[in-house]
């Protein structure tokens, strides 16, 4: 007997056929690692650039954090001055385009951004002494509404001898790092959080320069 001959011993039974192309088509790991990297592609990516751009506004900060050192070294020295009627003197958008030079490396300022500050806030005042300065300018300037208070900012330093505090803030551009602007509680006008901000300071009495 034939067997294919459905009457016979050797016959399948119904269905048997299909059932088995199913198994197999389940038990199948063709193109599985593809379709398992497709789903975990986006969050992964996410997480990678996420590291590098935490990286990159790391080392933005160490520059800034170099930035107010050097300058605020410049001022305690004499090397820069304001109202000393001296080679020196520097006036507001002088000394933002000097700081923006030192930060070139990693953060350009244009033309626009030395004149009118939009991401770089510097704030540099004297003060009577180093006690005053805890009562009169602490943490970081915020309005009520919760953003960075940039009236409060002020380009006044002192002459010889006089106890100043310079700072800078910056506001850094987050594109995948998605938890890092929420670890701080300064938020922009308007609820959402698209920066990270940098924030340096230095205090010092500047030397008994003529």
């Amino acid at each position: 007997m034939h067997p294919d001959d459905t009457n016979g011993v050797g016959a399948r039974a119904p269905g048997t056929r299909r059932g088995g192309r199913l198994s197999s088509l389940f038990r199948s790991r063709d193109g599985a690692a593809a379709i398992e990297f497709a789903i975990l592609a986006i969050p992964y990516f996410i997480i990678v650039f996420a590291i590098i751009e935490t990286f990159v506004a790391f080392a933005a900060e160490q520059l800034v954090g170099n930035a107010v050192d050097t300058m605020g070294r410049k001022l305690r020295t004499g090397a820069i001055t304001v109202n000393h009627s001296s080679s020196t003197d520097m006036d507001r958008t002088q000394f933002r385009q000097a700081f923006c030079n030192e930060i070139s490396i990693l953060i350009r300022c244009s033309a626009s951004e030395v004149a009118t500050p939009n991401k770089l806030w510097i704030d540099l005042r004297s003060f009577s002494s180093f006690q005053t300065m805890t009562t009169m300018a602490p943490g970081v300037p915020l309005t009520a509404t919760g953003d960075l208070n940039t009236l409060a900012m002020a380009y006044a330093p002192g002459g010889a001898n006089t106890t100043n505090m310079l700072r800078a803030y910056y506001k850094w551009s987050v594109i995948t790092d998605l938890v890092r602007p929420y670890v701080t509680n300064i938020r922009p006008t308007g609820g959402t959080q698209a920066y990270y901000l940098i924030v340096q300071g230095t205090v010092f009495q500047t030397e008994d320069y003529p």
